[in-house]
């Protein structure tokens, strides 16, 4: 093997790259696996490396090991590639938060939608008694007024729209389960 480099060196005066790749090309492939610790990437830095030193292969060709000179060549294109990943496929860091995360809203939006949806299937009195009692934050007293009714009527109108709301969602879990 080392004998026909020797003889194709010694006849053109140089050594011929095509020649070079057949004898030693499967060394060069172990040494790139030992390298890389996988097959494909020490295909790709063995073919970066040899791809280059046939751009180059006169300089290459006159150095005292050119074996040696191709080693060096794969180790840089392995390092190269490293470098190229590395940069590319770094993970961000996790931010690190200063202040406690602030309330969006979009919750509590949902929430009161679902409740105006629910709230929508009460007879008109029933409603406006239960959004006058809860949002509005108002007495019996005050709602029997502002309803042109008596205060135990407001009562009741309250008292049957919580008990269709109750029943409307525990008929909704049923479904749901």
């Amino acid at each position: 093997m080392e004998a026909a480099l020797a003889s194709a060196e010694a006849e053109s005066g140089t050594l011929d790259f095509e020649l070079f790749v057949t004898e030693r090309a499967d060394a060069l492939l172990r040494f790139a696996y030992v390298l890389t610790g996988d097959v494909s990437l020490a295909e790709d830095a063995v073919q970066d490396a040899l791809t280059t030193a046939c751009a180059r292969w006169g300089r290459v060709s006159r150095a005292d090991d050119p074996e040696a000179y191709l080693k060096r060549m794969v180790v840089n294109a392995h390092i190269s590639w490293w470098r190229r990943f590395r940069r590319r496929e770094a993970p961000a860091a996790e931010p690190t938060r200063t202040a406690p995360p602030t309330v969006d809203g979009t919750a509590a939006r949902a929430d009161a939608e679902a409740v105006w949806v629910l709230c929508s299937t009460l007879p008109d009195k029933q409603r406006a008694a239960v959004v006058l009692r809860f949002y509005e934050e108002l007495s019996y007293a005050e709602i029997a007024e502002l309803l042109h009714c008596a205060e135990a009527t407001a009562r009741s109108h309250v008292h049957r729209a919580l008990a269709s709301l109750k029943d409307t969602l525990s008929k909704e879990g049923a479904e749901d389960a």
